[in-house]
């Protein structure tokens, strides 16, 4: 069966999943822990995307995060890649380490966001890595100790979470304690790791229920939230997605005319695009920026890029033209 392609747009809100490559380890001991946090941190400054919670287990990891302009597979793709090439170098070992799918599910921020937070957090105690609530608050490979206070990463977006749970940081970190621990009680909940009908809703029987009243729910895989989020977040990524489609078009198609042009007024295409500021060179380039920006749609910054020439030249251009 093909994978679904991803979800994706800035600002969209995710949990991701990186589990090692059969099962195996991704962490050996507290060095590798400290690379994989380091990374994660760097990545997460660098590239602009706001991380909220994350846990970092032995042979798996849950990070929430809101997609950057860059988007989520650029950001998981050097995450994977930097750490990868340091652990194996590290260990001496060759091959995959990770499995070659991460699972990433986009969640509808007002419904999930505490509850992702909560059992993302929990996960530590959950599998036993610590006993105790209290020794949660000071476990290092986690951001609960942050979201309390316990230890400090500067990029961790620690104030977002707080404003989430009371009206100012004292109020804030009590509630956000007070949820957690609720939280205990609930154990896995399977429903917080996968997107669909079933998974938002809470269970097959709350579906069930649903549909004895006649409810109905647009769902999809990758998507944990309402069926109104599913049609709004489906609609609008089918549309951005559709837009770039068609931006490529318009650049395969300027890049055609750019070739056909200077074969037909005799112009050395390394000329144009080098800057040269010939004469010949130069009315073609004008008549070409014409066309790509008022013809072809292409932006002033696509146009001149195309061309050689700086964006303002091409603002220029076109104004002398116009008049």
């Amino acid at each position: 069966m093909p994978r679904s392609a991803r979800l994706d747009k800035p600002g969209a809100l995710h949990h991701v999943i990186i589990r090692g490559i059969e099962r195996a380890k991704i962490v050996d001991d507290d060095k590798d822990r400290n690379t994989f946090v380091e990374r994660l941190g760097e990545l997460s400054t660098e590239l602009e995307t706001p991380v909220f919670a994350w846990a970092l287990m032995t042979n798996h990891a849950h990070i929430l995060l809101k997609s950057g302009q860059v988007g989520l597979a650029t950001f998981m793709r050097k995450m994977l890649t930097r750490y990868a090439i340091t652990y194996n170098r590290r260990h001496r070992r060759h091959g995959h380490l990770f499995q070659n799918r991460y699972k990433s599910i986009v969640c509808e921020e007002d419904s999930y966001f505490k509850e992702l937070v909560r059992y993302i957090h929990l996960n530590p105690l959950r599998a036993g890595f610590v006993g105790t609530p209290a020794k949660l608050d000071w476990y290092k490979w986690s951001g609960h100790s942050v979201i309390v206070g316990r230890r400090k990463n500067s990029w961790q977006d620690r104030e977002y979470v707080i404003r989430w749970f009371g009206k100012n940081k004292k109020e804030g970190k009590r509630g956000y304690r007070e949820f957690v621990k609720k939280g205990i009680a609930l154990g896995k909940q399977p429903h917080l790791v996968g997107g669909g009908l079933i998974r938002s809703a809470g269970g097959w029987s709350e579906v069930k229920a649903l549909r004895r009243i006649g409810g109905r729910q647009a769902s999809d895989e990758r998507i944990l939230g309402s069926g109104e989020f599913v049609k709004q977040m489906t609609s609008q990524i089918d549309l951005e997605r559709k837009y770039r489609l068609l931006a490529t078009d318009r650049q395969e198609n300027a890049q055609k005319l750019i070739v056909l042009t200077c074969k037909e007024r005799g112009i050395v295409i390394e000329s144009l695009k080098n800057g040269s500021r010939l004469s010949p060179v130069s009315k073609v380039r004008s008549d070409l920026a014409l066309l790509l920006v008022k013809e072809y749609g292409l932006s002033l910054a696509e146009t001149a890029r195309q061309l050689g020439v700086s964006t303002s030249a091409i603002a220029r251009i076109i104004e002398r033209r116009h008049k």
